[in-house]
């Protein structure tokens, strides 16, 4: 006999306005305590030949109602002064209290009234496809702008040009533009979850182009480090003094190295902890 198949109706049915009104709640609670940093970097501008000083900008958040604030140490780098613009656009002097370039979070304190103060969620349980929000202040001029997206992306390692990388990256393709380095990257949950920090453009040759490479730091890493920044004024890190060249498979195969992955000792620096062990 003729069997009939039969067709499993396997579609999910989402309605768009349940999830436009999650997103408006998250931002709507959230938005308050995203901030614009604004430093002042001496001497960095050229004009008829005298020099004068520059302003730059970045974005932040407020974690306690102690005035305490995370940001990028990239976008106070070098800063004379700092000040931040609240949502409301009120400016409130800022002192930096310690920040971390391996990690490149920073932690601000201003002193005042803080019109709200935005959890840290737990980013360990994070999921490739989860949607998240950015908010910050690209430009440094259009103030708490929201881009919607997904984690495309969880663990990536980038190498930082300066002789180290940062690891554990959060990807995303929610619109990351320069001036949302600092602001959070938060989940439907209305959690922090991640610390925008960079865009990638392209390849670092320049022969390809890419949209939508968005990094952010992960919460677990923004809590551990700005904990012990508001505890003890800054975040010890353990240095053992050695240069190490990371073991990929096509570099243990050229030396015929017992293993594939791993980390191969290039230098011992002189007094350093390393150099009493040898």
């Amino acid at each position: 006999p003729e069997v009939t198949p039969q067709v499993v109706n396997t579609s999910i049915t989402i309605a768009s306005s349940e999830s436009d009104t999650v997103i408006t709640d998250v931002v709507q609670n959230i938005e308050p305590a995203v901030v614009t940093v604004v430093g002042t970097i001496p001497g960095s501008q050229t004009f008829f030949g005298k020099t004068a000083d520059s302003q730059v900008s970045g974005s932040g958040f407020i974690v306690s109602q102690d005035g305490y604030i995370i940001t990028n140490n990239h976008v106070i780098e070098d800063a004379i002064s700092l000040y931040v613009i609240l949502s409301d656009g009120t400016e409130l002097d800022a002192d930096l209290i310690s920040r971390d370039i391996y990690a490149d979070l920073a932690v601000l304190k201003v002193d005042g009234t803080m019109p709200a103060v935005a959890p840290l969620g737990d980013s360990e349980d994070l999921k490739p496809g989860e949607t998240v929000i950015a908010i910050g202040s690209p430009l440094g001029t259009f103030r708490n702008s929201v881009t919607v997206g997904v984690v495309s992306a969880t663990g990536r390692t980038l190498d930082t040009g300066e002789g180290y990388n940062m690891e554990n990256l959060i990807q995303t393709d929610a619109a990351i533009n320069s001036g949302n380095s600092g602001g959070p990257l938060v989940n439907l949950a209305g959690e922090v979850i991640g610390v925008n920090t960079l865009v990638l453009r392209g390849s670092s040759s320049g022969s390809a182009s890419a949209e939508g490479l968005g990094f952010a730091i992960p919460s677990d890493t923004v809590e551990l480090l700005s904990q012990q920044i508001i505890e003890k004024g800054y975040f010890a890190r353990p240095y053992l003094g050695v240069g190490i060249h990371n073991v990929t498979t096509s570099l243990a195969r050229r030396y015929h190295l017992a293993c594939e992955w791993g980390g191969d000792f290039t230098a011992v620096a002189a007094g350093m902890t390393a150099a009493d062990a040898v």
